[in-house]
């Protein structure tokens, strides 16, 4: 179930401010009967009309998608740059990423036009692990990065214990390469976290998301999650 004014907003009927106008102005229908309430909530079952046209509800699509470095994870950009939905020439439903990863991060995306698909993954309190891969700066150990495993406070946010895996150091050029898995999502949270323990990360890559991988995929390129796929992940956010 989803708040009409998101699924009218979906349609692409209008923004989903506009939609809540409409909502109040009597002109949205449900199942013949006119609904002026904000807090109505429907589901793919139900015949919505605006202005007594009935909207078109997609069916939800889920991805799974290699996002190359210098990409924005959202559906446009003011300043022109190159954004995730320019890869998806071809799918006609209107797709958003769930969640995001920073333009100079590379690695596994999702995206949907499933609404409670995409809360339920980015919602705090759910916990889907994420694995990421970082080239850093400075010789990892166990003592350096101790602190990630027992829940660090960052810019006045207390962070769940992480898990960690040294994967290699080149102890002459002062670099490691290091495999963090967390389940929160907060802005440059990973980058944050090794800078906080002294080894600034030079390049990201998230390799993992719940069990899901990049497998044989190449940057900029995608693939649909078969349904076994998608309840896995909604099982593992409880």
């Amino acid at each position: 179930m989803e708040r009409l004014q998101k699924v009218i907003a979906h349609a692409g009927i209008a923004s989903r401010r506009k939609a809540e106008e409409y909502i109040l102005a009597g002109r949205v229908k449900v199942n013949g009967q006119v609904a002026n309430e904000l807090g109505v909530k429907v589901s793919a079952k139900d015949l919505i009309e605006v202005d007594d046209v009935p909207i078109y509800q997609e069916e939800p699509v889920h991805y799974l998608f290699y996002k190359p470095r210098g990409v924005i994870s959202a559906v446009s950009d003011d300043k022109g740059r190159k954004v995730v939905t320019d890869y998806f020439p071809h799918v006609a439903e209107r797709i958003y990423p769930v969640g995001r990863l920073d333009y100079d991060t590379s690695g596994l995306l999702l995206l949907t036009n499933n609404g409670n698909f995409a809360q339920r993954l980015t919602h705090p309190k759910h916990q889907v692990d994420k694995r990421y891969v970082a080239k850093l700066k400075g010789v990892a150990n166990q003592k350096n990065l101790y602190p990630l495993t027992k829940g660090m406070k960052i810019e006045g946010h207390k962070l769940a214990p992480a898990r960690y895996e040294i994967i290699s150091v080149d102890a002459k050029a002062e670099t490691s390469v290091v495999a963090l898995t967390i389940h929160e999502g907060r802005n440059h949270q990973v980058k944050n976290m090794f800078q906080a323990v002294g080894l600034p990360v030079q390049k990201l890559k998230r390799e993992g998301y719940g069990e899901l991988t990049l497998g044989n995929l190449r940057p900029g390129e995608y693939r649909k999650l078969s349904r076994h796929e998608v309840s896995q992940l909604l099982q593992q956010s409880k």
